[in-house]
């Protein structure tokens, strides 16, 4: 009884802090900062506030600017207080100030201050997708190249067998398949983008494919599915989940063992729990287990913060997340949650 008591006093203790938390400012915030090249409002919000995921909260808009959620390098920015409240503002040639504001609008990729580093995610936000075991079964394969090449690239014809889906297609090779490590629910199918390329003829179940883009060597057996073209944004607004959400880190891009800032990791929650882009999780270090002297018992000792990942693309069952900050190494399977 006892420990139940405990467990409900910390979880509403928990939630209540959770509740109430709001931005705050950092104990060695500047006053004025200048934009140089590379920064992102993330890194921006940073300097100010030492929970960043809140900054739009202190970026207002001006209506009489154009663009007003857009800085460059080169701009001066200012803390000031308006209504006793924290606010950062662009000083203007003239000591005037202009009122910014994180709008969710699409931007191409050369914008000049992104939210994140766009570049660490691009080809999960452009190609890579989460697909059924189904779609990927159904799918176009690729039955050989030109010549019976067996070697193939951009530039090169291929032939594929199936349906054609599309005039413009991607070529796709089947990868991780990510099964839940709580509950063991198959969550998805992982289809890595190989190639694009435009379907040139088609002769029954036989289609005639010119390659014209290739990350690495195309495959007899790859899938062809529809190129999504998704456009690269700026659009990204980092921000708390609406709702309680806990769950764990499944994998990392690469097949590195440690995973550190700026790592692309997938978590086992998606659109279902409430999950956004954009939305912030804290990263709990998974506590070792000790060997207790007295009674011989294994405990996992507590969890500990670790870092931050931002969810970047979502889908039903699981996302992809983007890690900014990493205070030591982190791992597959350690804990995510509300920041």
């Amino acid at each position: 009884m006892r420990k139940l008591l405990y467990a409900l006093a910390a979880t509403t203790l928990l939630l209540t802090s959770w509740a109430h938390a709001a931005p705050e400012l950092r104990s060695d915030h500047p006053e004025r900062y200048t934009v140089v090249k590379g920064d992102t409002l993330w890194d921006i919000s940073g300097r100010f506030l030492s929970n960043p995921w809140y900054w739009p909260e202190i970026w207002h808009v001006n209506p009489q600017v154009a663009n007003p959620h857009l800085i460059y390098p080169g701009d001066r920015l200012a803390l000031v207080y308006i209504d006793g409240k924290p606010r950062v503002t662009k000083v203007t040639s003239n000591n005037g100030v202009v009122k910014l504001s994180p709008q969710v609008r699409s931007e191409r990729i050369d914008t000049p201050i992104p939210a994140i580093p766009l570049d660490a995610i691009s080809s999960f936000l452009t190609d890579t997708r989460v697909v059924t075991p189904e779609q990927i079964n159904a799918a176009p394969y690729i039955l050989e190249g030109k010549d019976a090449r067996i070697v193939l690239g951009a530039g090169d014809r291929v032939y594929a067998r199936g349906k054609k889906p599309a005039d413009k297609v991607g070529v796709f090779r089947r990868s991780q398949e990510f099964v839940d490590p709580d509950t063991g629910e198959f969550l998805g199918l992982e289809a890595r983008s190989i190639a694009r390329g435009t379907i040139a003829a088609e002769d029954g179940e036989i289609l005639t494919l010119d390659l014209t883009r290739s990350s690495e060597e195309v495959r007899i057996g790859d899938r062809l599915l529809v190129n999504e073209d998704r456009r690269l944004t700026t659009s990204f607004v980092p921000s708390s989940p609406a709702q309680e959400i806990e769950g764990k880190m499944m994998s990392v891009d690469g097949g590195v063992t440690q995973i550190g800032q700026y790592n692309v990791v997938t978590i086992n929650r998606g659109a279902r729990e409430g999950l956004e882009a954009g939305n912030v999780m804290a990263i709990l270090k998974t506590g070792n287990l000790a060997r207790d002297p007295v009674t011989n018992e294994t405990i996992e000792l507590p969890s500990e913060r670790a870092g931050l990942l931002m969810v970047f693309q979502v889908y039903e069952k699981m996302s992809y997340g983007l890690i900014l900050q990493a205070t030591r190494p982190l791992s597959v399977g350690d804990k995510v949650t509300n920041p």
